[in-house]
């Protein structure tokens, strides 16, 4: 079609189908492939269009950060470095605070990187190669394990050590074919806008994220040979043993001094003087792991055995130091660098802090979890003392115990603030209904009581954020107390001599934590693999995959890939073609949609914003992204994405909703706004449910909406009727953007 309107729908993390966004049920794609594509109503279809002389297009995303049940499980165990990931992009607004938290959370990313690894290294050289490989008990009836048993330990470690080299050599090699999958989607040669925003579809990510990669597997793999030299030195270092390991702390240092230098690791993408360092570095590490495993081969120094891997426990305690001196770091970097002025410090500025202590928190208790169930399952109820019953590192010990603490603290701060709350929140719920619904029917009061325990529930969203704060307050805390593991204590130890507590009751609270977190994991894989083939259950859990996904990967390389990389230039290569039809173009985008559809505008360059109009509907713009990234979705991002489409921009939003909300202004019908100019134009709130009682047409009343998409009501058809009429108007092309 040329010369008319395109309506191009854009829908939200619920998933819905392209049948459901243009509410037709035979449809046809024109664009795009099975991932990410762009449908239209069949044209042999009686109606093919939304309002006369509008043809109705959808862009479906949803599976572009979906996929297999491998991919599933991909993302629940890589949970810690998605957030990771997500955390660097929720730096204060303050552009002097930056480069530290760049360099901070990217540091604190590696950390996660090395935790994994000597997971893995717990696992293959510490309960197995070492401890049940010298237990006869351990080996009976295990051939998979007893044909190395009674071999060297140098043989054994050396053999095992090849478990956590292929994990790093898996992940490294899935980690490259994201950057493969979306080369064909390229950001604009120029940028169009200033703003910050417009970094998620102007980045070229690959190059970044190739070097990041280098820099995590050469530390992953020095990592690994630490761990082996700190056992190999137990029983006297020889000058080999000392010289190896003086290279590999060079290695670990070059890693940290990388990631702590954003002008240098963030260089463009046609500047590739250190992508060769960085893959120098990690050739080094690999080359380094051969040599380390050589050396224990040919070593014929005896080896002290007994007990745990030797260092190994120290290692993973002062592991847990240092995040806890990063995380501390971290904080005072976000407090004196927040924005000072009243009501626009979002999470009290500590938004990058919150979400990274959660990460660790996460990643502490994976890891703890993975070695326990293992030491579980290898035990068979051995002697104390024996084989694996000496038990898993005091670290893991103290790890759990944080986090079980973290969990149940946070859990009983959730039920005070609940109860504490309530009586406010349905205090503001009764005004609202009152004054939405004068002079109801008696008959209606249960149906009103219903509209005000939606509204209550909605505004409790504002109440998450002191909790998430508590929450990464007591996730670094449990990690800080890992710690007193180097006085070679647990925590049974520790609590009944000071809390007068049995030590029976820590040993439970312990046991319950690990599996609890089992528990947490395996609810994580379910949901998620529900996620993808349930659409109502996907509006639940795959919220998690695909608002974490949205960001590009700017400090851990492993994360799951960003899928706005391809859906930003996509949407904006097809609003730029369709225009250069001579179409002008609505742009309607509910809940996370309206998210990709304000970075794509920020695409759009001004003789294309000057045929488009925005309409969103359930957008968390305002309530969720601004708290959450303010230095990327603040009130200056939203005034020129208005700009952009000449103020054609109508937001639809309900007090029932717990995501979406206003943008500029909260007023409601009759209300004056609280800014002025085109932005009060902008927000319309819709009352929800639209009445309360019964029509005679029906036997429920109207039903109360929520979060749900607005495509079917009259509120959403009158918005979109408005902004096709000012489509036709002419205007002059917004100015370029600063």
């Amino acid at each position: 079609m040329t010369g008319g309107v395109v309506e191009l729908r854009v829908h939200g993390v619920s998933g819905a189908s392209v049948a459901e966004v243009l509410d037709r049920r035979q449809i046809a794609q024109v664009a795009g492939d099975r991932s990410g594509g762009f449908y239209r109503p069949r044209p042999h279809c009686s109606d093919t269009g939304g309002a006369r002389g509008v043809t109705l297009e959808a862009y479906r995303w949803g599976d572009l950060p979906s996929g297999t049940v491998a991919r599933t499980l991909a993302l629940v165990f890589l949970l810690p470095f998605l957030l990771a990931n997500v955390a660097i992009w929720m730096r204060p607004a303050n552009p002097g605070s930056e480069a530290m938290v760049r360099s901070l959370c990217r540091v604190l990313a590696l950390t996660l990187t090395v935790l994994y690894v000597l997971a893995i290294a717990g696992v293959a050289l510490d309960l197995i190669a070492w401890k049940c490989m010298a237990s006869p008990r351990c080996l009976a009836g295990r051939s998979w394990l007893s044909w190395l048993g009674g071999h060297p330990v140098g043989l054994r470690l050396a053999v095992l050590a090849l478990v956590p080299a292929a994990v790093i050599g898996l992940i490294w090699r899935v980690s490259n074919r994201p950057g493969k999958t979306f080369e064909a989607f390229h950001a604009p040669d120029k940028a169009v806008s200033g703003h910050p925003l417009a970094a998620v579809g102007q980045w070229d990510a690959e190059p970044l994220v190739g070097r990041l990669r280098s820099i995590h597997v050469a530390a992953a793999f020095a990592t690994l040979d630490l761990t082996l030299l700190a056992a190999r030195a137990a029983t006297g270092a020889s000058a080999i043993t000392v010289t190896l390991a003086v290279v590999t702390g060079v290695v670990l240092v070059a890693c940290v001094a990388l990631l702590c230098a954003p002008p240098i690791i963030d260089r463009a993408a046609a500047d590739r003087r250190l992508d060769g360092v960085t893959r120098t570095l990690r050739t080094t590490a690999i080359i380094l792991t051969i040599v380390v495993v050589t050396h224990l081969l040919t070593n014929p120094a005896p080896w002290h055995e007994g007990g745990t891997l030797p260092g190994y426990d120290a290692t993973l305690t002062w592991l847990f130091v240092t995040q806890t001196a990063l995380l501390a770091a971290l904080g005072v970097v976000l407090l004196w660098r927040r924005d000072r002025r009243r009501d626009v410090s979002p999470l009290f500025g500590l938004g990058a802090l919150v979400i990274v202590a959660t990460a660790v928190s996460l990643g502490v208790a994976y890891s703890a979890e993975v070695v326990y169930r293992v030491a579980d399952f290898l035990d068979r109820d051995l002697p104390t003392g024996e084989g694996i019953a000496t038990g898993a590192p005091r670290a893991y010990t103290w790890a759990i115990y944080g986090y079980f603490r973290a969990v149940l603290i946070t859990l009983i701060v959730a039920g005070l603030m609940i109860l504490i709350s309530r009586p406010g929140r349905y205090r503001v719920a009764a005004a609202i209904v009152a004054r939405d619904y004068p002079d109801p029917p008696a008959q209606t009061g249960p149906r009103l009581g219903q509209v005000r325990q939606a509204i209550a529930r909605a505004r409790f969203t504002e109440k998450l954020v002191p909790l998430a704060v508590v929450y990464g307050c007591l996730a670094g805390l449990g990690t800080a107390t890992t710690a007193i593991g180097l006085l070679e204590l647990f925590p049974s130890d520790v609590i009944e001599r000071y809390a007068r507590v049995p030590a029976d009751v820590v040993t439970f609270g312990i046991a319950f934590g690990s599996w609890l977190i089992a528990a947490i994991i395996l609810g994580l894989i379910i949901g998620g693999m529900f996620a993808y083939r349930s659409l109502p259950f996907r509006r639940h859990v795959g919220v998690l995959w695909d608002l974490g996904t949205f960001w590009p990967r700017a400090a851990h390389p492993f994360a799951p890939p960003c899928y706005s990389e391809r859906a930003v230039p996509e949407l904006a290569r097809r609003i730029t073609y369709l225009v250069s039809r001579g179409n002008a173009v609505l742009l309607t985008g509910h809940s996370h949609g309206s998210v990709l559809l304000a970075a794509t505008v920020l695409q759009l360059s001004p003789e294309v914003g000057s045929r488009v109009a925005l309409l969103t509907h359930g957008s968390p713009l305002r309530r969720l992204y601004g708290r959450l990234f303010p230095a990327y979705i603040d009130d200056a991002a939203l005034r020129e994405i208005g700009s952009r489409v000449g103020w054609r921009w109508v937001n639809l939003w309900r007090d029932t909703d717990s995501i979406g909300g206003w943008l500029f202004s909260a007023h409601r019908p009759g209300e004056r706004a609280t800014v002025d100019g085109p932005p009060a134009t902008v927000d319309r709130r819709l009352r929800d449910p639209s009445d309360v009682v019964t029509p005679p047409s029906d036997s429920v009343p109207p039903p109360i909406q929520g979060h749900c998409p607005d495509e079917s009501d009259e509120s959403f058809a009158a918005a979109a009727r408005e902004l096709v009429r000012r489509l036709g108007e002419p205007v002059d092309p917004p100015a370029t953007a600063r």
